[in-house]
């Protein structure tokens, strides 16, 4: 294969994409690639005001983006949000179901309201935008959505049970999505990034006795940067990967393999 066919399998001129939690954080970051990949944007937060800034970066470096305002615990938010981007445009070719949340307590101090709050975010919320979209993919018979996981999608963490019960369900929910889907040429991806220094995160970082225990088992050694998504999430979201679906990628410098030495240093 031609390095130009090999170039053009990540092109996304002409597609339409749509980042939820684009306010921040990774979510900014993958919209960022998209756009460099040629993709017009939609772009949403719960607060459009949190987006002004973010669209007209966007909006200098050649892109068309639009912000629309989305609580993804809200089913009437979600579906206001997948009509108004299809009006923008007229159609959907990639959704970035990026948005999420975290509390971090042990086990025994969650409450019900706790947990509530970080499913209905995290895993019912994710659904039914993924549903709301794939309506309006499915009659083009083409699309590709990638669900935002986590390393704790395949392995869990003391002091994260209701964040890890929620990334678990999303890599169960891709496969299904997957199936029921597919025929009609829309695909379903999860992208499951491991230790990034994130919004939700930042303040484990500034202890750098962590940081070196976390290093210790990361076989790349070293934390994730945003950049190293870039790559992951365009194969997803191009035709790169048209017989790819169902799969979670993680993208966590090896930490998933188990990471822990099995002999002295």
């Amino acid at each position: 294969m031609s390095d130009a066919m090999t170039t053009n399998l990540f092109d996304l001129t002409g597609k339409v994409a749509i980042v939820t939690g684009a306010s921040r954080g990774l979510g900014q970051y993958f919209a960022r690639a998209l756009a460099g990949a040629g993709a017009d944007l939609l772009i949403t937060s719960r607060q459009l005001s949190s987006l002004s800034i973010f669209q007209s970066e966007l909006v200098t470096s050649g892109c068309r983006a639009v912000p629309l305002e989305l609580d993804v615990t809200e089913y009437g938010s979600i579906e206001n949000m997948a009509s108004a981007a299809f009006d923008a445009f007229g159609k959907i070719d990639i959704l970035v179901n990026n948005a999420g949340c975290n509390i971090r307590k042990p086990a025994l101090d969650i409450t019900w309201e706790e947990w509530n709050t970080v499913l209905d975010t995290n895993l019912r919320g994710p659904f039914f935008v993924a549903q709301a979209v794939a309506r309006h993919m499915i009659p083009q018979q083409s699309g590709r959505i990638i669900n935002i996981g986590s390393v704790t999608s395949v392995a869990g963490y003391a002091g994260l049970g209701p964040y890890c019960a929620s990334r678990g369900g999303i890599k169960q929910l891709t496969m299904s999505l997957a199936d029921d889907w597919g025929r009609h040429g829309v695909t379903v991806n999860c992208l499951a990034p491991g230790w990034f220094k994130t919004k939700q995160n930042e303040v484990l970082y500034e202890d750098p006795e962590w940081v070196e225990y976390l290093v210790d088992r990361i076989p790349l050694k070293r934390p994730g940067e945003p950049h190293d998504l870039d790559g992951a999430l365009l194969f997803l979201a191009s035709d790169a990967s048209q017989y790819v679906t169902g799969q979670t990628l993680l993208v966590d410098g090896g930490i998933s393999t188990g990471a822990t030495r099995a002999t002295r240093k």
